[in-house]
């Protein structure tokens, strides 16, 4: 405050009389003190909050230390640690107001420094708890679980997912679910724990293990032990429920885990409160379909990737065994055969632990590879979880399903629909009334053992799914076969020499030697013929047999299931038709194979795979296995027709491929089950007479169907197809599917040149060929135009032209020019992606006069070779650019 300032005030108040001149100069004085002080005191108050902090500080770090699962913060302390933000907002407010204040009134505040000073000095005195922060929590409800460290990112991933979930209010139900020893477990372990230290999101996480034969009683028992509720032993199922609803509803915010579950619960019946946000349910079961039924945001927990895999094994075996020449691949071998379980890894892992011999390391291996219980622990450790996923099936059906799988080699990449077709042969898939039915029922097999992580998998193409089983889950499944039912199975083994005559037990019901490619011969001449007489299925695909001893198959006479598949076997024993029982009899792809024995006494005979023979000639007795439901000659080249009385007293033919072995209309024609069909028509009268009966019935699901002359074969895009090669269209109608979705014509004559060419097609039932997407017309003569502007087909998404020396439009129209005036027709193809036109030299216009193709999709137009080609009115989407073909 200024010399000159002081003075004026002195002057007024000296004339105003209303205080004491002693009075006012001390007051003057204190003022100047205070502002001369105050910047001092600031610093002091800014020093001490300092010292504040930083106790505050140390404070919460042991407050992190000793805030276990089964604590809380004393009352005491987090009065102050409110007080201390409280103290640290004051003083950040006090100092805004002393910057904004004038030279005149600053020291007015120090006062308020002083006072905040003493009250820091104050908090820094009480902060200094020597009897801890903690104290026990009555409220809490939890229990920290022993863990395992987590191996693999994707377990790692998985974690955070359910995390992520647990955290989010809208999610209520997480089913967590993977086989049997992938780790399911081991990562709730680590989420339990994790959320016991969220104790401002849940007040109770309850873990509870389901008993494997759970039932509504126990489960109730465990969860009141966990949540504090006592039961005195005579309540109901009905109190029981009603005393756990009341405590879990006055803890609303709840996590319940129930680790290995295996049946749907019902959450009233049991006393637990429907979830809202703040509660959660989450589940590890090995059944999709469970997580499913209950509503659950579902997450896989796949198995470990391979180089996890195989970290995992060191850490548990030793990194030491590194040191070993020559062990480590061996080591490697074991790893792999774990199949990327963790459970089964650190099993197998603990057993070899600080062992260096190679002779026990082989041995090992050699044991894992047959199944064996030698490695001590592995069975009851690893078998026995994945046997209860197998026994947990239930259903006797969906366990021969199961087993079967396993008669292929391991790793073996098995079609769905080859499956599928092993099952309806064997009569696990029961009968239906059509084969989609069958197959249906097949795949809905094929999801529960997905879904049971029995099998997986393996790739999805077109044309359906492949699956495999997991090396330990089929090493499971043969372990249980190797008691009853009885399997033999050494398929893909590289065997080079037949099994023992021991081996071939009587009680065997199914035998597998499939893959073994240099076995040659089936068994020594020398040996008798097997005595399998409750042998139902033989597998002996792709073994390279060379011949088979006349009296091979004298004692099976349970034999259902024959498969010599891709054998270079050039004849077959008559045996094989003494087989009266038999239900499958494959030998697709014995290219060598030209002759096959009278079939006449396989009467119950329901499937025939010739696929890819030498044959020139079908079967005798053919005509007497009226219970067959599928029959395949396709690829068989020296088969060129069936004679006539064959197939039309097979009427019970689902599934017909006879590739490009000529049949008759009239043959196929009352063969009113038929839903696949793939083969040849002489002629377009034979189409139009087959065609004609689906007048009456359901149109087949599949067909692929060839007519005319043997040509190229073309690679089709769908599953309904259609070629005509080499025919003459004459002015007769040629009636087709109305649910074509491909068409082919290469090398046909136009009787009439002035008809449009599609005008000659109708569709066996009302409609316009909607489904038709792709159209080829190759190498045809006198045909002039194609479409009239009514016949274009309006879903087409692939149109291709090509060496038609004749035709002058893709789409004429109706009228001439002056008749129609200046009216444009649009004609829409909103689906046509592909346009090809080549080697068309008379071809003048794609559309008539007046007449304009709106194709809002097109992708590629390519056009060859039409030198007289002038117009091209195609209304098209904006490109960014065009590039010339």
């Amino acid at each position: 405050m200024n010399a000159f300032l002081v003075s004026n005030i002195l002057h007024v108040m000296q004339h105003s009389g209303l205080i004491a001149m002693d009075y006012v100069l001390n007051k003057i004085v204190q003022h100047l003190d205070n502002h001369r002080n105050l910047d001092q005191h600031m610093n002091d108050l800014k020093r001490k909050l300092k010292d504040l902090d930083g106790l505050k500080e140390d404070t919460e770090s042991q407050m992190s230390a000793e805030l276990q699962p089964t604590k809380k913060l004393k009352t005491v302390v987090q009065v102050w640690l409110e007080n201390v933000e409280r103290i640290n907002g004051e003083v950040r407010e006090l100092v805004g107001r002393i910057g904004e204040s004038r030279a005149l009134t600053r020291g007015f505040h120090t006062d308020d420094v002083l006072k905040r000073i003493r009250e820091v000095e104050e908090l820094i005195q009480q902060g200094k708890f020597h009897e801890g922060l903690v104290v026990d929590n009555p409220q809490w409800i939890g229990q920290v679980l022993s863990t395992t460290t987590l191996s693999g990112e994707d377990a790692k991933a998985c974690m955070e997912e359910i995390w992520h979930c647990l955290m989010d209010d809208e999610v209520l139900k997480i089913g967590v679910w993977g086989m049997g020893g992938v780790g399911k477990t081991s990562i709730l372990k680590v989420i339990n724990n994790q959320l016991l230290k969220e104790t401002a999101k849940f007040d109770i996480v309850i873990w509870v293990t389901v008993s494997k034969q759970m039932s509504i009683a126990k489960l109730q028992k465990d969860i009141a032990s966990k949540i504090g509720v006592t039961f005195n032993g005579d309540e109901d199922e009905t109190t029981r429920a009603g005393m756990l609803f009341e405590t879990l509803s006055q803890k609303s915010r709840f996590v319940l885990i129930l680790d290995d579950l295996w049946n749907k619960i019902s959450f009233e019946i049991i006393g637990i409160p429907e979830l809202c946000a703040g509660s959660k349910l989450v589940l590890t079961t090995r059944s999709f379909d469970l997580c499913r039924q209950l509503c659950c945001r579902v997450i896989k927990v796949n198995p470990l990737e391979e180089r996890h895999a195989w970290n995992l094994f060191l850490e548990k075996v030793g990194w030491d065994i590194l040191n070993i020449p020559g062990l480590e691949p061996i080591a490697k071998s074991i790893a792999k055969r774990c199949a990327g379980l963790p459970l089964a890894i650190v099993t197998v892992a603990g057993c070899m632990r600080g062992i260096d011999n190679l002779s026990e390391w082989r041995n090992a291996l050699r044991e894992l590879s047959v199944y064996k219980k030698s490695v001590h622990g592995l069975e009851d450790d690893v078998f026995h979880q994945l046997r209860f996923s197998y026994d947990h099936l239930k259903d006797q059906k969906l366990q021969q399903c199961f087993l079967s799988c396993a008669l292929y080699p391991e790793d073996f990449i098995i079609k769905e629909k080859v499956l599928i077709q092993f099952w309806i042969a064997e009569g696990i898939v029961e009968e239906m009334d059509s084969r989609q039915a069958e197959f249906d029922r097949g795949c809905t097999i094929i999801n529960r053992l997905l879904n049971n992580c029995l099998l997986e998998v393996s790739t999805v193409t077109k044309y359906g799914r492949h699956v495999k089983m997991h090396d330990l889950v089929r090493d499971m499944a043969l372990h249980i076969t190797s008691e009853k039912p009885r399997f033999f199975v050494k398929a893909g083994m590289r065997l080079t020499r037949p099994p023992d005559v021991q081996e071939w037990s009587e009680d065997l019901e199914k035998v597998s030697l499939m893959g073994n490619w240099e076995l040659e011969i089936l068994y020594p001449l020398e040996m008798s013929p097997p005595k399998c007489s409750m042998l139902t299925t033989l597998l002996l695909s792709d073994c390279g047999i060379m011949s088979i001893p006349e009296g091979f198959f004298n004692h099976m006479h349970g034999l259902k299931i024959l498969d010599l598949s891709k054998n270079p076997i050039m004849s077959l024993p008559h045996s094989i038709s003494n087989l009266k029982i038999l239900t499958r009899l494959s030998l697709a792809r014995c290219l060598n194979l030209k002759k096959v024995p009278s079939l006449s006494n396989l009467q119950v005979l329901k499937e025939l795979d010739l696929e890819a023979t030498n044959i020139k000639s079908v079967p005798h007795g053919m005509k007497n296995m009226l219970s067959l439901k599928y029959l395949n000659l396709s690829w068989s080249r020296n088969l060129i027709v069936i004679p006539n009385g064959i197939l039309s007293r097979l009427s019970c033919l689902q599934e017909l491929i006879v590739g490009e072995t000529l049949i008759r209309g009239e043959e196929v024609h009352g063969l009113n089950k038929l839903e696949i069909l793939e083969g040849r028509f002489h002629d377009l009268h034979n189409l139009n007479m087959y065609v004609q009966t689906l007048h009456d019935r359901e149109e087949p699901c599949e067909y692929q169907i060839r007519v005319g002359e043997r040509g190229r074969v073309v690679t089709f895009n769908s599953r309904k197809y259609i070629e005509l090669c080499g025919c003459n269209i004459y002015s007769n109608q040629i009636m087709l599917p109305h649910d074509i979705k491909e068409l082919y014509i290469k090398k046909c004559y136009l009787d009439c040149s002035e008809e449009h060419l599609f005008s000659r097609f109708i569709p066996v039932s009302l409609g316009n060929f909607s489904s038709l997407k792709f159209f080829q017309i190759y190498d045809c003569r006198n045909t002039k135009k194609l479409f009239p502007p009514n016949c274009v087909p309006p879903n087409l998404q692939q149109l291709r032209v090509r060496n038609c020396d004749e035709l002058e439009e893709l789409i004429a129209s109706e009228l001439e020019s002056e008749e129609r005036g200046m009216v444009t027709v649009e004609i829409s193809l909103p689906k046509l992606k592909q346009l090809e036109l080549i080697d068309l030299p008379e071809l003048k216009s794609i559309c008539g006069v007046g007449v304009v193709m709106v194709c809002n999709s097109l992708e590629e137009i390519r056009v060859e070779d039409c030198l007289k080609l002038k117009r091209m009115p195609l209304n098209l989407p904006q490109l960014d650019s065009v590039q010339p073909s």
